[in-house]
């Protein structure tokens, strides 16, 4: 007997492949690589992946390993991540992670985690370097009469795992929007090199594809229907510390157009995820900036803020990263923000072709930098990895002007985010422009390396470490008078990481600073 349409489900080629969880989960073999839908917590598969974990419990108790490897768009969730790290199921993770489970797993040395820029994932499976797909696990809203498929929260790699996979198992979520139809430009004119043609996008929101995914109905193996929540993590207050990088970057902006570098309208914004983010989403939000538009990868709260109050016109991205108030204010009225979003894949919502011809105005977090403008955005004391670099380079690189933001200290004032140098780069000094703290900000553009540490120094250091910062340029400067154009002294470049391993803290309370200038090259 033929299985009913559904609301959600109304090909009913596809209708005939209903599976539950468990029976999807089933066509997942051990070796796999295994490509989930997902970014920043929004539109992840939310009954698959319990399921296969169930699955690699059981092989292990039997003695047997079962793991894949596994790809997605960015971070998912406790339910996608985090069971299968639980399970010891995870062989292999790309391209970005912020599940703690996972990330233990990682460190441990327990899982490979390949951690790529994000415009990078999609075009690098195309060209094989990843190996084989497998199986594609992906979210939808709905299924169309015709086949095509109604995205969801987010699309991240989406299109590239249908296209690649050899199954594809589809997650149809009751919870999503049935609205969400029209929210999303899925451009099919990728070409593998040397066939690549111009991206004709020339404004954050014009369309170049498809509302929909497309997929071929012979590699559905099974259609699953669900109705659970996108993890939608709650957003804590900002802070002093974050208000006060709030303000000083607002204030540069206001700089740069006094300055005629850019206008009145700024150019579009792209912010990273967290509540710095947010408190510079407020801050526009109560300053004289209006027709603001947005090319990013992810809507947090501030920019609905922003879209509410009409100070933002319009916003492409890949992904929603509500909080729960979000979400609510968004299901709500979802009609309203139609045709002022849009959801692209990640790999144009991250291109460099098009962050470089819109000119992006940039704004990322960061571990650490150090005095001559390297940013770490990854690593913890040169080793253990936190999330992973995910967009920041695609935006970074190509921007017109990008900012790196950090409290100027950590783990209680133990921790200085301002050392002689970065434990591990992955911006180096060559793609920052600003560096931003709590303490100030220091506009690095057209400074020599050697300068740049006078300026990082002075507005973006603690004072509780300024004079040990002053004193090892100062040193170095003068101890290696034939290399002052980066002057490093090698066997103390890394000491302030290990002295806070071996003694919980950077402060080096032990050393006799004299106070001697920095500007004039040391000790008297």
């Amino acid at each position: 007997m033929p299985t009913p349409v559904t609301s959600r489900i109304t090909c009913p080629r596809l209708a005939g492949r209903t599976a539950t969880a468990e029976e999807a989960a089933a066509l997942i073999r051990p070796g796999d690589n295994v490509g989930i839908s997902g970014f920043t917590g929004a539109g992840y598969p939310k009954a698959v992946p319990s399921a296969l974990a169930a699955r690699m419990h059981a092989a292990r108790e039997a003695g047997e390993e079962f793991r894949v490897g596994l790809w997605s768009g960015a971070s998912t969730a406790p339910e996608a991540d985090g069971v299968l790290a639980e399970a010891h199921g995870i062989s292999k993770r790309l391209p970005y992670n912020s599940d703690p489970t996972l990330r233990r797993e990682i460190n441990a040395g327990e899982v490979e985690y390949v951690d790529a820029h994000l415009s990078h994932s999609a075009q690098h499976m195309w060209f094989g370097f990843y190996g084989h797909l497998d199986v594609a696990v992906v979210e939808v809203a709905a299924v169309l009469p015709n086949g095509l498929l109604v995205p969801s929260s987010s699309v991240g790699n989406n299109k590239t795992w249908l296209d690649q996979a050899d199954k594809v198992i589809l997650e149809v979520n009751h919870w999503q929007p049935r609205d969400l139809e029209g929210f999303h430009d899925v451009y099919y004119g990728t070409r593998l090199p040397p066939f690549r043609a111009p991206l004709q996008l020339t404004h954050p929101m014009q369309r170049i594809g498809d509302p929909y995914l497309r997929v071929d109905p012979d590699k559905v193996v099974a259609v699953v229907e669900t109705d659970a929540p996108d993890r939608n993590s709650p957003l804590s207050v900002p802070g002093d510390d974050d208000r006060a990088m709030a303000e000083h970057l607002v204030d540069f902006l206001r700089h740069e157009v006094r300055a005629g570098r850019m206008p009145a309208t700024l150019l579009p914004l792209q912010s990273g995820v967290g509540n710095v983010a947010n408190a510079v989403m407020a801050g526009l939000a109560d300053s004289e900036f209006e027709n603001l538009t947005s090319f990013t990868e992810v809507i947090q709260d501030g920019l609905l803020d922003l879209l509410d109050s009409g100070t933002l016109t319009g916003v492409s991205a890949t992904s929603f990263g509500l909080s729960p108030t979000g979400v609510q204010r968004f299901m709500s009225d979802v009609g309203a923000y139609k045709g002022r979003i849009l959801l692209r894949s990640e790999e144009i919502s991250n291109h460099p072709e098009l962050v470089r011809r819109l000119g992006v105005i940039a704004i990322n977090g960061m571990i650490e930098a150090d005095v001559y403008g390297n940013v770490n955005s990854t690593h913890v004391m040169g080793s253990s990895i936190m999330n992973g670099i995910g967009g920041s380079g695609d935006f970074a690189r190509n921007a017109y002007l990008n900012f790196f933001v950090s409290p100027s200290t950590a783990k209680g004032g133990a921790i200085s985010s301002i050392v002689p140098f970065a434990s591990h780069v992955d911006h180096t000094e060559h793609d920052v422009h600003v560096l931003v703290t709590e303490q100030g900000l220091a506009d690095l553009r057209g400074l020599s390396p050697s300068a740049r540490a006078d300026v990082v120094i002075e507005r973006c250091a603690h004072p509780d470490f300024r004079d040990q910062l002053r004193d090892y340029v100062g040193r170095a400067r003068r101890e290696r008078p034939t290399a002052r154009h980066t002057p490093h002294l090698l066997d103390e470049a890394l000491s302030w990481h290990q002295r806070y391993l071996d003694t919980g803290s950077m402060l080096d309370t032990g050393s006799m600073l004299d106070g001697g200038s920095l500007l004039e090259g040391g000790r008297a």
